[in-house]
């Protein structure tokens, strides 16, 4: 069948928005992209283990029924029949949340997270649940102490996924699911995106819902798509995004269409490059800060303003604001299982929990005044921009093997400080490295802004056509076998 010059690429490369282009114009059906799907899954899950439980037959049943319904002229919008998955740390009743933890291996969710919900009414069709850190919780460490094996990256399987949503980043890499829903408290969306070469955007605190999502850090965590595309990004996050009486922190906003003015030119907005962040910061990969000024320049060719800019405090200071805000919340969450079922926890979630049941109140207290005085500096600094671009990360995905490499690549990303100000902020993919990785530049914007960051993201995307190289299932098994 034709498909608008998209006929050499297979079904599971398809951004969504092409997708949703395709199944509308009934020129690809619900039913054969989830059955492409599927199989890149059964095909990739030996080697990546992306998913920690899978729905074929259920989503199967969805696909069959959006066929007829899109057949019966009920089209319900750009996401009908697109298939996607979640983190495991969703709840979708009925289904197994185990948030990759042996304390809820047999848990299985009496109800469904607002979001997930908001996209099965759109008619996106549920492929399962992703791999994931212990809670969402980790320092880049891997430890053979988890239930499922930890996620590999597409690019190369012997190299990080990112964390913690482990599986979201991969998956969508590897085409075992066209979008996919994770979380951020630290970086969490944007670290996989960084390491497997997607976007991930962690919107504006309170923008989107939490509710039906297993909580890390109440105040920090936001939950967001992982995408191929920055269109796509816009695409599902104007599906989830919206005030929800369920979440106390999400804030009264009207729903929009992310996608509206996402082509405009970029003529005149002023771009901040930071590259400094601080004495004590990690040294950067030159392939990182290469591409970050190719982004640069390819802004400013577009017609952006763009110029250094200076970030009001070190990084390390929104780390270490972060990491007392987060450990204290974490204990609060997890107290009971820690000193009733601690034998059951990974390392990484016990040392977390240790630390949290050490910090005083005052400490506590002290940090999220600090938190306050960053978010307003960062407010201050953005009367003077638009946006900001800096590195996502300051390597590449490292090496399993190398431990050492794994908490720098984790701890050195620039992703904190978005977490502790809650501004929105998309990782980008930006090109690779000499070896092949994925690097990436997060752009950051103004409270709310989503908008102005996504319309920078696609001018860089329009131009510079980072999305035109992807993993193939075909080498990632042959790789595996060679391995």
């Amino acid at each position: 069948m034709t498909r608008h010059g998209l006929s050499s690429c297979p079904l599971t490369q398809l951004s969504v928005w092409d997708a949703g282009r395709l199944i509308k114009a009934r020129q690809v059906s619900p039913v054969e992209l989830v059955e492409a799907c599927l199989r890149q899954i059964e095909a990739t899950q030996p080697h990546l283990f992306l998913y920690i439980t899978i729905l074929a037959d259920e989503a199967l049943a969805a696909a069959r029924k959006a066929e007829a319904e899109i057949a019966a002229g009920s089209w319900k919008g750009p996401l009908h029949g697109v298939p996607f998955a979640v983190k495991d740390n969703y709840h979708v009743k009925g289904v197994r949340t185990t948030a990759g933890s042996r304390l809820m291996l047999d848990h299985v969710a009496t109800d469904t997270a607002t979001i997930v919900t908001r996209l099965l009414d759109a008619g996106a069709i549920l492929l399962g649940k992703l791999n994931t850190w212990e809670f969402g919780t980790g320092n880049g460490e891997i430890h053979p102490d988890l239930p499922f094996p930890h996620a590999r990256n597409p690019w190369n399987e012997k190299h990080f996924t990112g964390g913690s949503s482990t599986g979201a980043g991969a998956a969508v890499a590897a085409g075992a699911a066209l979008f996919a829903l994770g979380s951020d408290t630290g970086g969490s969306v944007r670290l996989p995106a960084a390491a497997t070469g997607v976007q991930g955007m962690k919107a504006t605190f309170g923008l989107i819902s939490r509710a039906g999502i297993l909580p890390n850090c109440w105040s920090s965590d936001v939950s967001g798509p992982l995408t191929w595309t920055t269109r796509d990004s816009a695409l599902v996050l104007s599906a989830i995004a919206g005030s929800d009486p369920f979440d106390p922190y999400c804030v009264d906003r009207r729903p929009r269409d992310y996608t509206a003015g996402i082509d405009e030119p970029v003529v005149g907005i002023r771009v901040g490059v930071v590259r400094d962040f601080g004495a004590d910061a990690p040294p950067f990969q030159p392939a990182v800060l290469g591409n970050l000024q190719r982004v640069a320049d390819v802004l400013a060719g577009q017609g952006a303003i763009v110029r250094e800019a200076r970030l009001p405090a070190p990084l390390s200071a929104f780390r270490r604001t972060l990491s007392v805000i987060n450990w204290s919340e974490c204990y609060s969450i997890h107290e009971t299982d820690f000193l009733q079922n601690h034998q059951l926890m990974g390392r990484s979630l016990r040392d977390k929990l240790m630390s949290g049941a050490m910090v005083r109140a005052a400490d506590y207290l002290a940090a999220l005044r600090h938190r306050a005085t960053l978010a307003k500096m960062l407010d201050v600094l953005m009367h003077d921009y638009d946006a900001l671009i800096m590195p996502t990360t300051t390597i590449t995905a490292p090496n399993f093997s190398n431990q050492d490499r794994l908490v720098a690549f984790t701890f050195g990303a620039t992703t904190a400080i978005q977490n502790v100000t809650g501004h929105p902020a998309l990782s980008i993919a930006s090109g690779f490295d000499e070896a092949g990785l994925p690097t990436a530049v997060q752009i950051s914007g103004r409270m709310f802004d989503e908008p102005l960051v996504y319309r920078l993201a696609q001018s860089w995307e329009a131009v510079a056509d980072p999305r035109s190289k992807r993993p193939s299932s075909s080498s990632i098994t042959r790789r595996s076998a060679i391995q």
